[in-house]
């Protein structure tokens, strides 16, 4: 039997675990980091790059923003195309110089674990917790198995990071939560290609044909994804076909597309979910755990570690005021971004995707919605502060 006491019990070693346990280390509060997956894959997973400036600020501050400073790429504005016209939004300009940073998910966690092993921290990879209980007392205890030892983590806290399959969400009472979901009538195939990005900022794009939109990894990695229908099969679309939708869905005049082999495609489903709980007693949700967004916001991620920063307010209050005022706020408080991420992916989901025919009643309210941002200081304004991320003091 393995018995390991902390403060804090953290299940899950992705962006949101790994933030969390890095920053309770540098406020003096102890934590153990439990892991199914194996270091290989966690660290392996290629998942969202988009960085928000909340995201950095925090990274920053954590003293683990060095590798994403010299290898991410710094991004001051995005591109919005209907109908082959497009406008850009200046962030900086209209944001008072927040920006994002394209740097993949998989680093951040890499640099986060790095950190957190090389200072002598516990990180159980392969190992799974199997039960959170006593979550409603002051002594939680989350049991878990690693090689075959059953072991038990004692702590002050449970704070689930694990994901939307995750033990933590299951754990909450039945009757505690409200749950919201949407499930939208199309997928997106995405692919990584050695080529150099045809474009020096994110460009999303309407077209007839369905949505379209060029992101990229580094200097030579483009990252690009196509609207496709729910069902559809990566067997119906060759190289050839993927380059030859992209270059007509994205397309404006005077630009073109740049080609090259493609490494990884993958269709995505998209959908919006979540609880409007996060917290049970001493066991509290964050991430995927507690919501999913459509990426088309860019928000899952930064999403997750927002939730950490309110999670981390309410730990030093606790240790260090002896409060549980913020502990009792965490979930009122994490929702009141969690609906705004929501609501922010949702339109621009809507706003890019085909939804109905071309020239349909649907259509035109779109193309009204783009026309407006395409003229209004407001509009553009509104975009811009929700892709950056609204400051924490201001919501």
């Amino acid at each position: 039997m393995i018995n390991i006491k902390t403060q804090v019990g953290i299940i899950g070693a992705g962006p949101s675990g790994m933030v969390l346990a890095n920053w309770l280390k540098k406020l003096g509060i102890s934590a153990v980091v439990l892991e199914l997956r194996s270091r290989e894959y966690v660290e392996g997973r290629v998942r969202a790059g988009l960085v928000e400036q909340n995201t950095k600020d925090i990274l920053k501050e954590l003293g683990l923003d060095e590798r994403m400073k010299k290898e991410g790429v710094v991004h001051d504005g995005v591109y919005l195309s209907f109908d082959e016209e497009r406008v850009h939004i200046p962030f900086g300009q209209l944001t008072g110089g927040r920006t994002i940073s394209i740097y993949g998910q998989q680093e951040i966690t890499k640099d986060l674990t790095d950190a957190w092993l090389q200072g002598g921290e516990t990180l159980y990879f392969e190992t799974k917790a199997t039960k959170i209980a006593d979550f409603n007392t002051k002594n939680p205890k989350i049991h878990f198995i690693k090689d075959g030892e059953e072991g038990i983590v004692e702590c002050d806290f449970v704070a689930a990071c694990d994901g939307f399959h995750g033990i933590g969400r299951k754990t909450l009472p039945k009757k505690s939560f409200q749950s919201y979901d949407i499930t939208y009538p199309f997928s997106w195939l995405g692919i990584l290609a050695n080529v150099a990005p045809s474009t020096d900022e994110l460009i999303y794009s309407y077209h007839k044909n369905g949505f379209g939109l060029h992101s990229l990894r580094s200097e030579t990695v483009s990252r690009l994804y196509l609207q496709v229908d729910n069902g559809d099969s990566l067997d119906n679309w060759s190289d050839d076909r993927i380059w030859s939708e992209l270059s007509t869905r994205l397309g404006t005049p005077g630009w073109e597309l740049e080609e090259g082999p493609i490494f990884e495609k993958g269709i995505t489903p998209m959908r919006s979910h979540m609880i409007d709980t996060l917290r049970s007693g001493r066991l509290l949700l964050a991430g995927d755990a507690a919501h999913i967004v459509p990426p088309t916001g860019g928000k899952g991620m930064n999403l997750a570690i927002a939730d950490v920063k309110h999670m981390v307010d309410a730990f030093v209050h606790f240790y260090k005021k002896n409060s549980e005022t913020l502990l009792e706020s965490y979930t009122d408080t994490a929702l009141r971004r969690i609906w705004r991420a929501q609501d922010f992916s949702n339109f621009m989901t809507k706003l890019f995707h085909k939804q109905d025919e071309h020239g349909s009643f649907a259509y035109r309210l779109q193309k009204a919605k783009f026309d407006y941002i395409k003229v209004s200081k407001a509009g553009k304004t509104t975009i811009a502060e929700n892709y950056v991320g609204l400051p924490f003091n201001t919501f």
